[in-house]
């Protein structure tokens, strides 16, 4: 289905963009053979690694790959667009209607300058980004904890051991009480990227730093993952939940296997076995991957859901088709039957579309709260 899809935008762009151009026969061959090159980078990237999500490529070529292959999708929509208002003009009109050349080296340049912005945002270190929630319940003693969400981070040739140490340099500074990571910190096997993940050692907080798995761990090999994650002294929360105390005041912290664990062979997900022997009216915050089973969380009285796996939608407008794959949820902030979900859009992202636009990465610090919050939602 990707092929298809890359297919119809290489056909469109060579149809309606480079054959209506004013040039030498020998420059459109050029142009339609390096559009073609930037369109397979998903093969190229299979080639390279054995995965398409895993290209193993210099930090460069993998940013450079990233660049054409964003400006071409992006010049893809815009001739769209041109060719709507085209068709709008023929109707209005009763003519044909042509754009000038010019017109569409305005597409091309808007579209280069767009995908260099979003890979440049894809890249960056991600800011902080501050996030309170009201939870039902909260004891007095747990009001201000603060738990950091790192999800995503994709560590690979595009985000390799420098951007990971600075990553981990930030999130100490940050002084949380817990660190939560909720899956996707891979994109590659355990020998490409033994060096890459290595910074995530030297994450600290008090409370300690807990892991689950997200769908890619399950490509590149989920129990080796696991166990090298717990070498590295993050703790597994897979399937088990534990509790966190404050002077007498508790709060359950429980985690899950990804969804993928039901296709690749791995015990089912089941969240009420999960949170059996949770003492009896602590609240319940849960780290599950995808958003997508939200509702069966809040009906096993989750009060707070940490997920990520939607990168945000990556395109701001855009992003309502990663909504349609996760049951509506894309970004932020979401009350589920009384729930909250918090979906992040990531520490990172897939280094096969590393593109942002109106999409930020985010470092996330969540502190719970137990006054009434803006949501309505009280103690």
């Amino acid at each position: 289905m990707p092929q298809l899809l890359f297919g119809l935008v290489y056909l469109l762009i060579l149809t309606r963009f480079i054959w209506p151009l004013q040039l030498p026969l020998s420059i459109k061959f050029v142009m339609a053979a390096l559009a073609l090159v930037a369109l397979q980078f998903h093969r190229w990237s299979k080639l390279s690694s054995g995965s398409v999500f895993s290209p193993e490529f210099p930090r460069p070529v993998v940013a450079i790959f990233n660049w054409a292959f964003g400006a071409l999708v992006l010049l893809a929509l815009l001739q769209l667009m041109l060719d709507a208002g085209l068709l709008f003009g023929l109707l209005i009109h009763g003519g044909p209607l042509s754009a000038p050349d010019g017109v569409r080296y305005g597409l091309a340049g808007l579209a280069s300058i767009a995908a260099a912005t979003g890979v440049h945002q894809a890249m960056r270190i991600p800011p902080l980004k501050d996030v309170e929630v009201c939870i039902s319940g909260l004891p007095r003693q747990l009001d201000g904890y603060t738990i950091l969400q790192l999800t995503d981070l994709h560590i690979s040739r595009l985000f390799p051991a420098s951007w990971a140490r600075a990553v981990v340099e930030r999130s100490n500074k940050l002084g949380v009480d817990l660190i939560a990571i909720t899956g996707d910190l891979i994109d590659g096997t355990l020998e490409a990227r033994r060096a890459d993940i290595e910074p995530l050692r030297d994450l600290r907080a008090p409370d300690g730093v807990y892991v689950i798995s997200g769908n890619h761990e399950y490509i590149f090999g989920y129990s080796t993952w696991m166990a090298h994650f717990g070498a590295l002294g993050l703790l597994s929360l897979e399937n088990r939940h534990i509790v966190l105390e404050r002077n007498g005041g508790k709060l359950v912290l429980a985690g899950i296997t990804d969804r993928a664990s039901r296709h690749r062979g791995h015990p089912d997900r089941d969240l009420a076995a999960v949170l059996e022997g949770a003492p009896e009216g602590a609240p319940l915050i849960l780290l599950d991957h995808q958003p997508g089973d939200a509702r069966n969380a809040a009906a096993l009285g989750v009060a707070l859901q940490l997920s990520g796996h939607t990168h945000g939608g990556l395109i701001l407008g855009l992003d309502r088709l990663a909504a349609r794959a996760n049951a509506g949820y894309v970004s932020g902030q979401y009350d589920v039957d009384g729930m909250t979900l918090y979906v992040n859009n990531g520490t990172a992202l897939w280094p096969g579309f590393a593109l942002r636009l109106g999409r930020s990465s985010e470092l996330t610090r969540v502190t719970l709260r137990r006054v009434r919050c803006k949501s309505g939602n009280a103690d």
